[in-house]
């Protein structure tokens, strides 16, 4: 099966100046259909900027990234918005939810920035909305959620597309431990059902959800193994 996702040889140089900082010095890695994958490091190791890119929010120095048979590190701004809306949903740590929609009308953004929201999508965002436990929430605005709550309809948001690959940031930094668990129980259903998800993390008992964790350290990949003792989702009371 060839790779979901594919960096050849990527770099990425931020041109401060003065000073020029390597971000990413000449990574490889693949990602195959089904994989959850945790990304680790400490600030300023490089995990953020691989997201990033991942994510067609910003290209590489140099170096190839095919995303599926597209090299997307050759596409232009407008081609790399398209691929955003249609085959990438993003998770992250501060929901980035807009607090005057209410909660189906967050999850229908990405749709009406391609045209989409039509009321078959609305009754799928309702739909959508009641699998992810938020059927009686669905006229309540972000600030009438509680943190777990707005992550839900968040992750909502990322499905609504049904994308290629799930990017998740940090995704349970503003949780606390056992809100961090019903999420975490939650992509690990996704991922069961088949969704690929690259997860930027710097916990280590959230990165034990995933099936493989790599690690980085000044822009480079120093490990990337398979989680052996890969911890379960345990039942929600």
């Amino acid at each position: 099966m060839p790779p979901i996702a594919l960096l050849e040889s990527v770099s990425k140089v931020y041109d401060l100046g003065e000073v020029k900082v390597e971000a990413l010095r000449g990574v490889d890695l693949r990602f195959d259909e089904g994989d959850f994958v945790a990304i680790m490091g400490a600030s300023g190791s490089g995990k953020s900027t691989l997201l990033n890119i991942l994510g067609c929010l910003d290209r590489p120095s140099s170096g190839a990234y095919y995303l599926g048979d597209q090299n997307v590190a050759e596409l232009d701004d407008d081609e790399l918005s398209e691929i955003r809306g249609r085959r990438l949903g993003f998770i992250f740590q501060s929901y980035n939810l807009i607090q005057q929609l209410t909660v189906v009308e967050n999850i229908e953004v990405p749709l009406f920035y391609q045209g989409l929201d039509t009321p078959e999508m609305r009754d799928y965002c309702i739909a959508l909305a009641g699998r992810l436990g938020l059927g009686d929430r669905l006229d309540h605005r972000p600030m009438q959620l509680s943190g777990g709550q707005q992550q839900r309809v968040a992750i909502a948001r990322a499905l609504v597309n049904d994308p290629f690959v799930i990017l998740a940031d940090e995704a349970t930094g503003n949780l606390d431990t056992r809100t961090s668990e019903e999420i975490m129980a939650l992509l690990c259903l996704l991922n069961e059902s088949g969704k690929t998800i690259l997860m930027v993390t710097h916990e280590d008992d959230i990165a034990q959800y995933a099936r493989r964790i790599v690690r980085m350290r000044d822009g480079l990949v120093v490990e990337d193994e398979t989680n052996r003792e890969r911890r379960k989702p345990q039942p929600q009371a």
